[in-house]
This record gives C-alpha cells, structure tokens and sequence, in this order.
C-alpha cells in the first residue's frame, strides 16, 4: 500500500507520540508499504521541503508550514493546506492517509482526502480534556470533545492505544474505535546498558538505590507525586538518589525547589536508554496517559515500577510480581506502595527480572502487523 501519514509531532521532536509515529512509519516501510510523512517544518530540520526515502531515512516527508502552540513551547500547529495537499495527492495518489492529530493541518488532510475520495483513518494520542486543566483551557473541554467526534467519525476507524481509551472515547460519541497498541524495543532498552560511571556521576554507589523519571518535566506530568514518593522512599533508604530526565516548563522550579534532585535534561536513544538501565526504580504518578509508553521501556530496563492502575500499567503490570500499582488518582494509595515495595526489599530482584520477561513479549512486530491489517481492511471496504 502507499500511505500517507500527516502528523503535527514527528522526530526531530522528542515526545511519546512522535516515537511511536516513527515506530509505526518504519514499521510499516519494512513491511514493504510505500509510506511517506506530512508535518511542520521544525527549528532542527534542515534540507528542502519535500525529500524522498532514500538509504538513511525509507519514507519521504513533506514539510510545511506550522505556528508554535501556545504554551507548549517545542511543538507546532500545522497551517491550513488543503490546496497544497490535494496537488500533491492527485499527482500521487496514496491508498490511505491516516491522520494523526487533530490540528489545522490534520483537518486540511481529511478535508483534502475526501474531496478525492482517499480511504483515511485517524489516531488519538493525547487526553486534550486532561491537559485542559493545566494549560488554561478547562472552559473548553466540551466542545474541543465536541469538535474531536465530529473530526474523527468523518474517518474510517480510530485507533487508541488501551482499552480505557476505547471506552472513554466511545462515551463521547466516537464511532469505530479499535486499538493499536504500544511495543516497545528491548534492544535499546535493556538493563544491560547498566552504567557505574554514570550512577558515580549521581553520586551514587553500586548498592545505592536510584529512582528516575523520564518524560516532559510539565504540569501534566504530576511530578511533585513522584518527587513526595522519592521523598517517603529515602525516609527509608537514606542514600536513595532521583534522576529526572526530560525538559520542560517545570525544570527550573523544580530545580530551585529540589536541589538534591538530579536533572540529567533531555536524552535521547542510547544515552536515554542508559539512563534507564542505571537506576533501579521507575516511580511515575501521572494521569493523563493514553498510554506511557516510559512504563513499559522502564519495564523493559529492568526497573521496578510504580504507576497507576490504567493504560500501560494497568496492561502490563502484575502488582507485587513485575511491579507495583496504585488506585488510579489515589495519590494516598500511590504514596502507601512506597512502604509495600521497600517492604519487598529481598524481591527486588525477582520484580526486576519479572519486569523485563513481561517487555519482551511486547513485540512491536506482532502490533503492527495487526494495525497493517485493520489498514488493508478499510482500504478495502472504503474503495
């Protein structure tokens, strides 16, 4: 098939859903499909507007204009280009355009899509209604739902990483909701990649227990959960050390608020992977996951995690056997576990151990070659 996907957040940006876009677009490329990407220009891209595959990158890309998002500093909104996308769609006409996000530029690729009669489908990867709270748009929830299950049921399908997504977008009013779920790579991710030169530069021994987080360093996060769950966990590990990888607009006061903390800043492949490996425990209290794909690549490091009983935690994690798990937004229930894993101090190893058995099931493989066939379905029944 030749497919088109058209995305706001796409590599270079580092987030969850530009990772598992890439995953996807790669995956999908050594399959055998044609694929090709549409996003913003970004402040790191260099090069032409459009570029083909080629022997470092299989998929082509055609970068357009976009426009920063409000208080989201790093991420853009696409502009509006339906007659740029249906010039460059009726030259090459794809099989199916699957649409990412929601923005400007994903409302041109459906509005241009349809006008030429190209099968799509679409993606949610983000709890807009969640974030809507910390970033100034709580009034707006509603109609930006509103706005959402109109957008989506003009697709074929809507894919969503967990089964809470699925029910929570269907109590909207999403039609044809299925799920694409996350993989993840434990060859990058692997506590193999454990590194005492690095922990030394955390100050910390080889018996030192560490804990990390890893991920945007923003409201939505909940990170002061995890720093008063580090905190309560020193209260019976003394030398216990946190390492926060991630950028975002709550470094500096978290920073100037916890100077015992360990900012590592952003990290990426395998820097971010080592990272991981030289801890030892994976303490993450947010709730505005689709799904977290950190908890299952902590997982797969060989952390003992911490988490909340929804999305990935709630489809990976066995509580007291590959790692721990509280009431979901119960940070009374979330803070009591910190007593329950020191009190299984003697299994740590086991729960680490347990922890990458489960990752290594979580072939990325085996979930795309499902998405590849719910794709080749609604090329066909759409045509």
């Amino acid at each position: 098939m030749k497919i088109v996907l058209v995305t706001e957040t796409f590599p270079p940006e580092v987030n969850g859903v530009a990772m598992t876009l890439h995953r996807v677009v790669t995956g999908l490329q050594s399959f055998g499909h044609e694929v090709s990407v549409v996003r913003p220009r970004q402040k790191a891209d260099t090069g032409p507007k459009y570029s083909t595959a080629n022997g470092t990158r299989p998929y082509g890309e055609l970068l357009l204009g976009g426009i920063p998002i409000p208080r989201y500093p790093g991420l853009q909104f696409g502009l509006p280009t339906v007659g740029i996308l249906q010039k460059t769609w009726r030259k090459e006409k794809p099989d199916l355009v699957h649409i990412a996000t929601e923005g400007p530029l994903g409302k041109s690729a459906l509005g241009a899509a349809t006008k030429l009669g190209i099968p799509i489908s679409s993606s949610f990867h983000t709890n807009f209604h969640t974030y809507g709270k910390h970033y100034g748009y709580g009034k707006l929830v509603s109609p930006l739902m509103a706005f959402f299950k109109r957008f989506h049921n003009k697709t074929a399908a809507t894919f969503v990483p967990s089964v809470e997504v699925v029910r929570e977008l269907e109590g909207y009013g999403f039609d044809n909701v299925k799920i694409l779920a996350r993989g993840v790579d434990t060859q990058l991710f692997d506590p193999a990649r454990r590194d005492a030169a690095m922990r030394a530069e955390w100050g910390a021994a080889p018996e030192t227990p560490v804990a990390i987080y890893v991920g945007r360093v923003a409201q939505e996060k909940n990170i002061p959960l995890t720093v008063q769950a580090f905190l309560k966990f020193r209260e019976k590990e003394p030398e216990a050390k946190l390492v926060i990888v991630g950028d975002g607009p709550e470094r500096a006061k978290l920073e100037k608020k916890h100077p015992e903390i360990h900012f590592a800043g952003m990290r990426r492949g395998e820097d971010l992977a080592t990272h991981y490996a030289s801890a030892d425990f994976f303490f993450f209290g947010s709730v505005s996951e689709t799904f977290g794909n950190v908890v299952t690549e902590a997982m797969a490091s060989g952390l003992v995690v911490l988490t909340y009983d929804y999305a990935a935690g709630h489809r990976h994690i066995k509580d007291g056997e590959n790692g721990f798990l509280a009431r979901y937004n119960d940070e009374g229930e979330f803070l009591a576990a910190i007593e329950t894993i020191h009190n299984a101090k003697p299994l740590w190893p086991v729960i680490r151990q347990a922890a990458r058995e489960t990752s290594l099931q979580i072939s990325w493989g085996s979930v795309l070659r499902g998405f590849e066939a719910d794709l080749k379905e609604i090329v066909s029944t759409t045509k």
